[in-house]
């Protein structure tokens, strides 16, 4: 990789469609996978905020064959999903070469919504690229996850719920790649550990949060 492509895809927030933006990258240039993709749900908020692409799934199929490519081999990919949209999410996967190795439940101390049931957990399935090795110390499949306040995004998630996730599976020289990143709470959670990041956003509102949030933690990391 050269160093102008590099840095192209490095400690950065692209704004744009992350399909689009990852076929510009090299293959196996990133080390793990962090992402919350929009669910398919048609999502709208009590505030009435809503999440670009979450009304299709044109866009599924592709960004996944694209991940899969640009993550190395032996890699890690950790994908939030809808339970109510699992056969899409696991379709897709497989499609592209992901193996399911894992499940994590992310408990709430509260319901996001109620309708049959009291919605209180969030869900991710972790997916490897080729012959990946086990952990040295593998985390629980049941991680607590505090209310965001969702003051950024709709969708918000909570830093203090993904550092176990990059600190397992990112090594501490590697790049965790976000292509959904929203607010950009996972790559500040790579920030925080000391790891490379790259984010990709389509909203260009959020694209700029992202942006300015990851240069005022990092500002404040470099002074401490």
């Amino acid at each position: 990789m050269t160093d102008n492509v590099y840095g192209a895809f490095r400690n950065v927030i692209r704004h744009g469609d992350s399909v689009s933006l990852m076929r510009a990258m090299p293959r196996g240039s990133v080390d793990f996978i962090l992402t919350d993709p929009p669910y398919l749900v048609g999502y709208q908020g009590r505030d009435g905020r809503t999440v670009r692409n979450d009304d299709n799934a044109a866009w599924l199929r592709p960004a996944f064959n694209q991940m899969h490519r640009v993550l190395k081999d032996g890699g890690f990919a950790l994908s939030f999903y809808a339970w109510n949209r699992i056969d899409l999410f696991m379709a897709a996967w497989k499609a592209a070469g992901f193996r399911p190795v894992g499940h994590i439940i992310f408990r709430k101390s509260y319901a996001s919504s109620a309708r049959f049931v009291r919605y209180t957990h969030e869900a991710a399935y972790l997916l490897a690229k080729g012959d990946a090795k086990l952990p040295h110390q593998p985390i629980p499949d049941v991680i607590d996850m505090p209310y965001s306040g969702n003051k950024m995004h709709p969708t918000q998630k909570p830093v203090a719920a993904l550092l176990p996730l990059v600190h397992a599976f990112c090594p501490p020289s590697g790049i965790t790649f976000d292509p959904f990143c929203g607010s950009g709470s996972s790559l500040v959670a790579a920030q925080h550990l000391g790891r490379d990041w790259l984010g990709m956003e389509l909203d260009e509102a959020h694209a700029a949060t992202a942006s300015r949030r990851l240069a005022y933690w990092g500002e404040r990391r470099a002074a401490a």
